[in-house]
């Protein structure tokens, strides 16, 4: 009989996959090293067991005691899984930036999570690097994991993911691209590959907000480059000692929209239901096309598992929130389908000018038409009205038709963005759209700005 002893037996030994529609244009083979197939579905859990293992052995984890450690959520699934395994206790420390699926997983294995903000510095006492480091300290028999400086990250990378990908290259690998984060995969696989052939080119992809291509590059620590950015599992503000700089032999950064677009496109064109760093992974890759020759074999490493960000990149409402989905708008009907949904606000004539403020107000808006029987015969706008306030207080008092500006044009739905744009100017910050059956609806310079 053929089985592994407990779970922890399955992990390693991943499949290499041929990546094929997304790298038509690459002239060199291109295979992904699929680390999904772990038990935990992400790479992470092949460092995870090496620490743990390597703690065992020097007393740092004792019997009974409490896993600590600050997560993206992957590494913690990881240890998460061994700590089931040998007895201890899990508490994953996490950024609020991680999706709601990886928290979910995490207690789902019995983990528990402490949600820390993410836009705060790592020195700041409520980052999760600090957390981490104080629950360590107030956790009796606690060990805090510290994967960006744990050397057993990247051992565990240099002892199985690299002599996996050697072998199952035949040694043809020539350039290896991974997403960066702790580090101890791009520095793990890479000491090992170059140890077979220096001439194998190791490549990073970095995310924008995060500082590891400007440090590789000039050696400066920018904190400009510091900012929040969307994308998950790749990136630092902080130098993790598990990046080695050295091994590395350049990086490319791609953009948090890019790594959306991306992740999605793994899916819908190779079937690959992977994580938001493989679409970065990928985009990448495509960014390095000049490097790459027929005769080349490239392999990228895809971190983790779709699953865990399907309320994120897999959700197409979240992605056009973003901007990530680009929804072409050629002509008026086009611009109002984001709310096409709601009715027209308007206002009569004889109504006072206090009832249009209110309505501004309850529905969030800046313009509004004016009606009376015979169709639309005026219009508001919050600047004007501001302007009429602070030259008489009683404007509330008003009839709307004593202080109303000129109507909105209208338009017909088929008209051209272009057109439509040409009506909009400093004295007429909104158009109707004729929809037909006597409805209209409103476009405001909001609508055309959100098209460009």
């Amino acid at each position: 009989m053929e089985y592994a002893e407990n779970i922890l037996g399955t992990i390693g030994n991943t499949p290499m996959v041929k990546i094929n529609k997304l790298v038509e244009d690459i002239p060199a083979l291109v295979l992904a090293k699929y680390e999904t197939f772990n038990p935990g579905n992400s790479v992470k859990d092949r460092m995870a067991l090496k620490m743990v293992e390597d703690a065992e052995a020097d007393g740092r984890l004792q019997p009974g005691g409490t896993i600590i450690e600050g997560t993206s959520g992957n590494t913690g699934m990881g240890l998460a899984l061994v700590a089931i395994i040998k007895g201890y206790k899990m508490i994953c420390v996490i950024s609020d930036k991680q999706s709601k699926e990886k928290m979910d997983i995490l207690r789902a294995v019995g983990s528990k999570v402490i949600v820390c903000p993410t836009n705060v510095e790592p020195t700041d006492p409520r980052s999760y690097y600090s957390t981490s480091k104080r629950l360590a300290e107030e956790t009796p028999n606690s060990w805090y994991v510290n994967q960006y400086d744990n050397p057993s990250n990247a051992k565990a990378h240099y002892e199985s993911t690299g002599p996996e990908i050697w072998k199952q290259t035949d040694g043809k690998v020539t350039h290896f691209i991974v997403g960066v984060g702790t580090g101890g995969t791009i520095s793990g696989v890479g000491k090992y590959l170059k140890e077979q052939n220096p001439n194998i080119k190791i490549w990073g992809v970095d995310t924008y907000g995060s500082v590891f291509k400007k440090f590789h590059e000039t050696g400066i620590f920018d904190e400009n480059e510091i900012y929040p950015y969307i994308t998950e599992g790749i990136g630092e503000d902080i130098l993790p000692k598990n990046v080695d700089f050295d091994i590395i032999d350049g990086f490319t950064k791609v953009t948090d929209k890019d790594a959306a677009i991306y992740t999605q496109k793994l899916s819908k064109e190779e079937g690959m239901f992977l994580g938001n760093s493989a679409g970065s992974a990928i985009k990448g890759l495509l960014q390095l096309k000049e490097h790459f020759t027929k005769d080349d074999v490239v392999v990228v490493l895809f971190h983790d598992h779709g699953s865990r960000y399907v309320g994120k990149m897999y959700n197409d409402e979240w992605m056009r929130e973003r901007g990530f989905i680009e929804d072409e708008a050629t002509i008026a009907a086009d611009l109002i389908k984001s709310h096409i949904d709601k009715p027209l606000i308007s206002v009569r004539t004889e109504e006072l000018v206090g009832h249009a403020i209110e309505r501004m107000k309850m529905y969030k808006i800046s313009q509004i038409p004016v009606e009376d029987t015979s169709g639309f015969v005026g219009s508001l706008d919050e600047t004007d009205l501001l302007r009429e306030f602070m030259e008489n207080k009683n404007i509330s008092e008003m009839p709307i038709k004593d202080v109303m500006n000129k109507p909105f044009p209208v338009v017909e739905k088929a008209m051209s963005i272009e057109e439509v744009s040409k009506l909009m100017d400093k004295d007429n910050n909104a158009v109707l759209v004729n929809l037909g059956d006597g409805k209209y609806h409103i476009i405001t310079k909001h609508d055309i700005i959100s098209a460009l």
